[in-house]
């Protein structure tokens, strides 16, 4: 284990990253209903590709609407009054939910090598960065279970009133592929924390450790039918849990293309309640009073970690004049210091795009920015002869008015955009359909105050990137969504606030 920080003053112990395992079997490949694993309805399977290599690494029951309802009513089932589930103190669904912790820690080496294997995230990163996420996140909600509850109110007249913080009911959980394990963590997390029960759908790219996840949380005593995990795909068993009329909300994060389906499907339902975490093209503005080496250094990491497939990619580098030409030469070299290969090995900074159609779609905007007289200052083409990879990509000279300054581009490509005064760059910030993330770097206050205030997006940070925890509702302004996830505003949205009145024969305050 290493430890950061000094004496006085310690910080978290990081601990000391293992080799991936060799040779990992895949044990879960079923449909996960009522703690039993089952096989789809049809009889269909599909592959599952590892897009470092593009191997096949196994094939998958795929679920549709026929496994969606088989889901949906254990899920119901689950969740009817006087059910094990909604019998149970609070205090015991956060002792399994800090019990699955447990598991996760204990098969942290499994689940990281699986999400390097299936995702083509950097084995480091999934060890690291993901499996600890994701072991703060279940404890963190654990926490909370038996700390949600409703008030009093001082009602006029000779009632008692009191509110109540119910869970909403069975909820579907749309899951994306960018970050299969975190992703599926932050939505079962806050779910069963509030007492609902949930039917997950993993993204066909990366399905296998939320699979594995069905294991543990049987393991760690979850009653059947809590949590249920339909592998399939979007317009299938995707749609068919936005439609559903049992289906009592739905949280999906992926694109803003398919968040607005999931919400007329929702609309077209039953109204079932939906939160969104979208798409974004994320400002990041750098003034020329700020620290010049670590702005160049947060806006890399903050583009480039996992190959560019973050929402919150910084993917809109605003640049002040007089520092602009320094930047885009720092970054470039930053940019040029990558090893690309097998994400299982060490030493290796880069690996694959999730799969054929995302790495076309990023080369096809790499040659628009080309054509458009962006000025490509390194990469810009395939690396390797096999996999998904792309080469570290930044472009200078590019205006707002390009492809790659308005369209996300989920890969590993810069772009630094110049500007010269504050009301030009707040503007130019704002100017964009999306409203995720955003931040500056400046040692001047007023600049980070004025920006903070400013900028239309649902996490604004100073001096920093990518700075998230548990603790912090994360979640987007305008076409990056509705609602938060995590700390205590997350948690507002899998509750219904129930107002209870008692006529009483006199009140006294």
């Amino acid at each position: 284990m290493k430890k950061h920080g000094s004496d006085n003053n310690p910080a978290p112990v990081t601990p000391a990253l293992p080799e991936p395992l060799k040779d990992l079997k895949i044990k879960y490949t079923k449909i996960f209903i009522n703690n039993e694993w089952h096989d789809s309805v049809s009889g269909k399977k599909f592959a599952v590709f590892n897009p470092a290599t593009e191997e096949k690494i196994c094939e998958v029951e795929e679920g549709d609407k026929a496994d969606v309802d088989k889901a949906v009513k254990a899920a119901r089932k689950a969740f009817e009054l006087g059910s094990p589930w909604r019998t149970m103190d609070a205090s015991e669904r956060g002792r399994l939910l800090n019990k699955l912790a447990d598991l996760v820690e204990r098969d942290r080496l499994i689940l990281a090598t699986m999400e390097t294997i299936d995702g083509g995230k950097l084995f480091s990163t999934a060890y690291l960065m993901d499996l600890g996420a994701c072991i703060k996140t279940l404890r963190y909600c654990a926490g909370w279970a038996d700390k949600i509850h409703g008030r009093t109110v001082p009602v006029d007249g000779n009632f008692f009133t009191f509110t109540r913080h119910e869970p909403i009911g069975v909820c579907g959980q749309i899951i994306p592929w960018n970050f299969p394990l975190v992703m599926f963590i932050w939505k079962i997390a806050a779910a069963l924390c509030c007492g609902n029960t949930v039917v997950v759908k993993p993204a066909e790219q990366t399905p296998l450790s939320a699979l594995y996840m069905g294991s543990l949380i049987k393991e760690a005593g979850f009653p059947p039918g809590v949590v249920n995990v339909v592998p399939g795909f979007g317009p299938t068993a995707g749609a068919a849990i936005s439609h559903h009329m049992d289906i009592d909300k739905v949280a999906f994060t992926g694109s803003t293309e398919v968040g607005k389906l999931i919400k007329e499907a929702a609309g077209k339902s039953n109204l079932k309640r939906v939160t969104l975490e979208l798409g974004g093209k994320s400002p990041n503005i750098i003034f020329a009073d700020a620290d010049l080496d670590a702005a160049v250094e947060f806006a890399h990491i903050g583009l480039f970690y996992h190959q560019g497939q973050c929402c919150i990619a910084g993917s809109r580098i605003f640049v002040e004049e007089p520092i602009y030409d320094e930047f885009v030469r720092r970054s470039i070299e930053r940019a040029k210091k990558y090893t690309l290969g097998n994400p299982l090995m060490p030493g290796v900074q880069q690996g694959p795009q999730i799969d054929k159609e995302q790495f076309e779609k990023i080369l096809d905007l790499i040659e628009s920015g080309k054509k458009e007289g962006a000025k490509l200052e390194c990469g810009g083409g395939p690396w390797g002869d096999k996999g998904y990879f792309i080469q570290p990509t930044v472009f200078s000279n590019v205006t707002d008015d390009m492809r790659i300054a308005k369209e996300e581009i989920f890969g590993p490509v810069q772009q630094i955009m110049k500007f010269k005064t504050i009301d030009e760059v707040i503007k130019r910030a704002n100017n964009t359909t999306y409203g995720l993330a955003a931040a500056v770097f400046t040692k001047d206050i007023d600049k980070a105050l004025t920006f903070a205030t400013a900028l239309q997006a649902g996490t604004v940070w100073v001096n920093c990137y990518s700075a998230l925890s548990a603790q912090c509702p994360f979640g987007g302004f305008k076409m990056s969504g509705n609602g938060r996830e995590m700390g205590e505003y997350g948690l507002h949205e899998y509750t219904e606030v129930k107002t209870v009145t008692i006529k009483i024969p006199q009140k006294n305050s």
